[in-house]
């Protein structure tokens, strides 16, 4: 009998050993997952931060360049504002009304004078055809660069003059099969013809009339008025 009692003493001290032992495994457990979890959040954190600083420094280094980048070009042009470009015409007093008849322009292509109301789309619009005079003065008045340009213009001169206007706000491009000249650069006012897309003086007279000293209205729009109608 005594016999038995102790071995059913042994067994109970045995099971709370086990259980002892189970509750300990299970602290060490949740101990070890609670570090874990910490480490990978605050891992999570920390990248997170490091994403969000690295984002504003890109768009901070993104904005110097943009203002850098302005700030050059304007300097440029006021050094080009200043700079005669030999072989350029210029015409004084021209008249501004806005009419709604054909127009006869004492120059090909004309470069001021009396105008349709609505202005071509020269937001770095590239035309295949011929444009109306009337419209085509009317962006010249808000401060784009005219490129004309008739038969003698060589493929290459086309593809080059294409790509410098298609990348320039305020300018626009059409054919004028009737102009003498090979290629005709307009603003407000001004005109340069020249030979061949490749002469220096195509990107000075750009750098100095597009938006240059001779525009009329400064800031007015040069997108497609239709579209803003």
């Amino acid at each position: 009998m005594g016999s038995a009692k102790q071995s059913a003493a042994a067994r109970r001290a045995r099971i709370e050993q086990l259980r002892q032992e189970e509750k300990r495994r299970e602290r060490r457990n949740k101990t070890i997952a609670f570090t874990v979890a910490g480490v990978v959040i605050a891992g999570m954190i920390g990248g997170g931060a490091y994403i969000v600083i690295d984002a504003n420094s890109k768009n901070d280094a993104k904005k110097a360049k943009a203002t850098a980048s302005a700030s050059a070009q304007a300097s440029a042009k006021a050094q080009a504002a200043k700079v005669d470009i030999t072989g350029v015409k210029t015409w004084k007093n021209l008249t501004f009304n806005h009419v709604n008849t054909k127009v006869n322009y004492p120059m090909t292509p004309p470069v001021g004078g009396d105008h349709n109301p609505v202005w071509l789309d020269c937001e770095g619009k590239v035309y295949n055809t011929q444009v109306p005079n009337e419209n085509a003065v009317h962006s010249l008045e808000h401060g784009a660069v005219w490129v004309t340009y008739n038969s003698k213009a060589t493929a290459a001169d086309i593809k080059t003059l294409s790509d410098k206007v298609s990348a320039t706000t305020y300018s626009f491009m059409s054919p004028y099969p009737s102009e003498q000249g090979t290629i005709t650069l307009s603003a407000w006012g001004t005109q340069l013809v020249v030979d061949s897309a490749k002469d220096p003086r195509v990107n000075q007279f750009f750098l100095k009339y597009v938006q240059g000293p001779q525009t009329r209205e400064p800031g007015a729009s040069c997108a497609d008025a239709g579209a803003m109608q």
